[in-house]
């Protein structure tokens, strides 16, 4: 049915808020935001109950608090998120070698190669959402595409427990017919802008020429014209194969406070400090993406002095990145990202001539730390993250 490569994007639902309500039945059906309800606060996840009234992810919990007055607050649970994420990655890699995380709760899957075994990608995306929904008891969303583009536009497009299809032949009606805030990388501002030019779908950027756009928008505007038009030939590539391992956040809103964005930051670095780990690999290069409501976008990297897959190395590195950038000239971000490079096979390479008693310890710590965490879930311990 589908040409060249058949690519789905999972998307767990409302992931942090969906574990809270799966472990404890009476949050069920109510408002409920994950996150520390302190006045720095901010909310790590909104169920679906409580968007409805306007609360979102990265949002401060004072703002959502006025939102929803009756909403549940939660603590975030770290360990519990990752054990059951873990077990989410367990279904997608028998399926395909081929996945890319995005996040704890998203991947790209290439299943081109599972077809002859598992049968067509809508069949093998079902497939996946009923595993998922019979072992862990929660629910994705799932896009079917040839591109990457295309099946994370599908996967949002009937949340929660969505299964939806973007063909070759949707691109000149259903998604033409979108509004282009639906376009990665359009925000407030950049949607007013394209507004002011007469742009409000995908349709009109894909009636466009390439020249057009480029007049109007430059090259992001070009970007953008090649998107609607549903063409993206960006490989998905797991970890193992991968020149760097990362992931950035898009949030609806700008954040205007830097401990806003610090606190994603951190978590994505320990996050990332796994996955690296995972796929038996050390980098030595620790960047910090950030971008503003306007679309510039600018990147800080720090090479270190050998290649790690420490989590205290790596976050460490991006913290110091990002609190140099902020103390400088902090503006409200729209994205932040972080990720590793520089990579190289753990057992390459004269690394371990380096190891001291303190490297020993902390990489003892991570190994005992992301097992216990896969295993025992909430009865694991708990540890704190400085630098």
């Amino acid at each position: 049915m589908l040409p060249d490569r058949a690519i789905l994007h999972v998307d767990m639902d409302a992931f942090f808020a969906s574990v809270e309500q799966l472990d404890d039945p009476s949050l069920r059906g109510k408002p409920v935001l994950v996150g520390h309800d302190g006045r720095r606060g901010v909310v790590m996840a909104a169920s679906y109950e409580a968007r409805e009234f306007g609360c979102h992810s990265a949002q401060p919990i004072a703002i959502a608090k006025r939102n929803c007055p009756h909403a549940v607050i939660v603590p975030g649970r770290g360990r519990r998120y990752h054990e059951l994420s873990r077990r989410v990655f367990t279904i997608l890699e028998d399926v395909t070698p081929v996945v890319e995380p995005l996040s704890i709760d998203e991947a790209f899957i290439d299943v081109t190669g599972s077809i002859a075994l598992l049968g067509e990608a809508p069949e093998i995306a079902a497939m996946i959402k009923r595993r998922i929904l019979g072992e862990i008891g929660l629910t994705a969303s799932v896009g079917v595409a040839v591109n990457k583009f295309l099946a994370k536009l599908a996967s949002d497009w009937e949340k929660p427990d969505g299964l939806t299809i973007i063909t070759p032949e949707c691109i000149g009606g259903r998604v033409a017919e979108l509004p282009v805030r639906k376009m990665w990388g359009v925000g407030p501002v950049m949607e007013t802008k394209l507004h002011r030019l007469g742009i409000r779908t995908f349709g009109d950027l894909q009636r466009l020429s390439a020249e057009e756009a480029r007049q109007r928008l430059g090259e992001t505007g070009v970007h953008f014209r090649r998107l609607a038009r549903g063409e993206d030939g960006r490989l998905v590539t797991s970890d193992r194969g991968s020149r760097s391992i990362g992931n950035e956040q898009t949030f609806g809103t700008d954040l205007g406070m830097p401990e806003q964005v610090r606190q994603i930051l951190l978590g994505q670095s320990e996050h990332i400090a796994q996955r690296v780990r995972h796929a038996g690999l050390r980098g030595r290069t620790v960047s910090v993406k950030i971008r503003y409501g306007d679309f510039e976008t600018i990147t800080r990297a720090t090479t270190l002095d050998r290649p790690t897959d420490r989590t205290d190395l790596i976050v460490a590195a991006a913290r110091r990145l990002f609190d140099r950038w902020a103390a400088q000239r902090f503006r409200p971000v729209r994205l932040i990202g972080v990720s590793v490079t520089n990579l190289q096979a753990a057992g390459a390479g004269q690394m371990d001539l380096f190891a001291d008693a303190d490297d020993a310890r902390h990489r003892r710590l991570d190994a005992a730390t992301d097992a216990i965490r896969e295993r025992f879930g909430r009865r694991s311990i708990s540890r704190g993250i400085r630098g």
